[in-house]
């Protein structure tokens, strides 16, 4: 069994992989900045701590992060006592985070000078499918390091995807995050207009959910009717970097990116009026603000 070093272990996300790496048989240490409440399990059932980073990665053959972002991973990779300050060559470090793809690009770069790998892995489905093994995840890996990693992804992965080649794991994460926020913040404002225009939502929802336009995401937000607003465990403020991050693919590759912008700042404004750290479907209670109605039964 590879031995496994895990950053994000505390995370909603990040809890549930190293549980299912640690119950399959692998041996676990974790690098823990605040609270050890939420690893305890982990500790319970043989995992190790590590001080630091650099400390982790002398004892791993393969490193996870689960981490909010570049700026963590950043950190925890090419930082003071980060992990490259204590690779040695062979070491493969995994970033499961939602990435700038250039920020990727710039650490995998470090990493190759240090002879160590780095494949971006981000993550799809919920905290609840992490618990449960079945997460989804979209690799972004060279075929011979694919080839290493696939029997330790499925650990805690249902479907794994070998999207490309290195930076298309971060891309295609991107690309995916913006496509369910885009139909999240329009089923807000529409609501929000059928609200105001007085007809019944429940009806509007009864309509959609027989035809081409539903989807998984839908049925989430048109939960929001009958006061439901936990159905995507996902914070705001976290959507809002993950579309500004594709907007920054979409300008860094020269593309138009009206639909992307848009819904970034849809984003923008929901956590402007106090809702950041609340859930997706929370950006009906943003429209509730902005339209001067009521949605959520309270």
């Amino acid at each position: 069994m590879q031995r496994i070093g895990f950053i994000g272990a505390s995370g909603l996300m990040g809890h549930g992989m190293a549980k299912n790496l640690r119950a399959k048989g692998h041996p676990l240490a974790l690098t823990v900045h605040r609270n050890r409440e939420r690893v305890a399990d982990l500790l319970g059932a043989g995992a190790t701590l590590a001080a630091t980073p650099a400390a982790l990665a002398k004892g791993s053959d393969i490193v996870f992060l689960c981490v909010t972002g570049s700026p963590q991973v950043e950190a925890s990779v090419s930082g003071t006592d980060g992990l490259l300050a204590g690779a040695r060559a062979g070491l493969v470090i995994v970033d499961c985070s939602t990435a700038e793809p250039d920020s990727t690009a710039r650490l995998r770069e470090l990493c190759a000078a240090k002879g160590v790998a780095y494949v971006d892995a981000p993550l799809a489905r919920t905290p609840v499918e992490a618990e449960a093994g079945r997460l989804n995840v979209m690799v972004g890996a060279t075929d011979e390091q694919y080839r290493q990693l696939e029997p330790v992804l499925k650990t805690f992965a249902e479907n794994v995807f070998h999207v490309g080649a290195p930076g298309a794991g971060h891309t295609i994460k991107l690309l995916n995050n913006f496509i369910a926020q885009a139909i999240c913040n329009a089923t807000a404002e529409a609501f929000a207009v059928g609200q105001k225009a007085g007809v019944d939502l429940k009806q509007l929802v009864s309509l959609v959910s027989a035809g081409l336009v539903n989807s998984g995401i839908f049925q989430i937000m048109s939960k929001t009717l009958d006061g439901q607003l936990d159905g995507m465990k996902f914070e705001l403020n976290n959507a809002r970097k993950d579309v500004r991050y594709y907007t920054h693919l979409a300008e860094n590759l020269g593309v138009p990116s009206v639909m992307g912008e848009a819904v970034h700042q849809s984003l923008v404004v929901a956590c402007a009026l106090g809702y950041g750290s609340k859930l997706v479907p929370s950006l009906v209670e943003a429209q509730e603000q902005l339209a001067g109605v009521k949605i959520v039964p309270r």
